[in-house]
């Protein structure tokens, strides 16, 4: 039986016209995405994409595939639909709670499927930079939220009333500035090669990130410029332009405005994990249908 999730990853493909515009699309990583479909092409047992310069195309058997993999979606859709009306989602209101990169890239692909099959819940979306969405769920100032955690780091105690779900876990890569000759190959960089590189510092408002910062420093890596407001893109944007070297999601990274350089790291153990926040004690469909929809679609460990 083929994975919904994989023929969604089919359908994305054929609209966008390459993997990675399908990737920023989905909210996967390139090699995520990529992985999900050499699976649905082992479980069809036949080639389904040709990849070319400017992207990929289905082939005849792809082709074939698609418009099944289309009448599945939107059977499912409806299915969704009806349960949901069943269960009293045919009103209400869903107030969800995200912070920047998950607004841009996870949020927006959920709350379309989520829509489609609950148009008549009212929907609010609301900006908490973590973890201060965590505090908007425990004062039900919203119904759940996306929030992160960044390793190494330490433990930070949950709320007794909230409970956190990870639903992404996400390698930190080293980004550069085009043509930089830490970026020159893609194999995993040690931490040790970053001693004496000028970096892109985020640690001083942004308390999640010091553990993985302190790593850095340990290295040998140096503070140049201080970003006092957490924002990768501006901290893209400063790599792009030589100011230095910085370490950011993955995420980050494959889908930053401006050029960059990636390579990943050694040890692989910098890592940022993506969790829902939602109560534990009072029941409510529409957050737990929306749940449901993000561990569909990103539920997943790195690669």
């Amino acid at each position: 039986m083929y994975d919904p999730t994989r023929l969604a990853a089919l359908v994305a493909v054929s609209e966008a016209g390459s993997i990675t515009r399908a990737a920023e699309r989905l909210g996967y990583t390139v090699p995520a995405l990529s992985q999900q479909l050499a699976k649905l092409e082992r479980e069809a047992g036949t080639a389904l994409l040709v990849r070319h310069h400017r992207g990929a195309r289905l082939t005849g058997a792809g082709e074939l595939l698609l418009a099944r993999a289309r009448r599945v979606l939107d059977e499912m859709e409806q299915a969704r639909h009806e349960l949901a009306q069943l269960a009293g989602l045919s009103g209400g209101r869903l107030r969800v709670g995200t912070f920047t990169t998950a607004g841009i890239h996870l949020v927006p692909p959920a709350l379309t499927a989520f829509r489609r099959a609950h148009p008549d819940v009212d929907l609010t979306v609301r900006g908490y930079e973590p973890p201060l969405g965590v505090a908007a769920v425990a004062a039900g100032h919203v119904d759940l939220a996306l929030t992160h955690t960044y390793e190494p780091a330490d433990p930070v105690a949950l709320p007794a009333s909230v409970t956190a779900e990870p639903i992404l876990v996400e390698e930190l890569v080293l980004v550069t500035s085009p043509g930089h000759a830490l970026a020159s190959a893609s194999s995993r960089l040690p931490l040790t090669e970053l001693a004496g590189q000028p970096l892109i510092s985020m640690a001083p408002t942004h308390p999640p990130r010091q553990g993985v910062e302190s790593a850095l420093f340990r290295a040998g890596a140096t503070p140049a410029v201080l970003v006092e407001t957490p924002g990768y893109a501006l901290v893209c944007a400063l790599v792009s332009a030589g100011l230095g070297v910085a370490v950011v999601p993955e995420m980050v990274a494959r889908t930053a405005a401006t050029p960059v350089g990636v390579r990943p790291l050694e040890p692989g153990d910098l890592r940022r994990t993506i969790s829902v926040v939602h109560r534990t004690d009072e029941s409510h469909p529409a957050a737990d249908t929306f749940r449901a929809l993000l561990r569909g679609a990103f539920g997943r460990s790195p690669g």
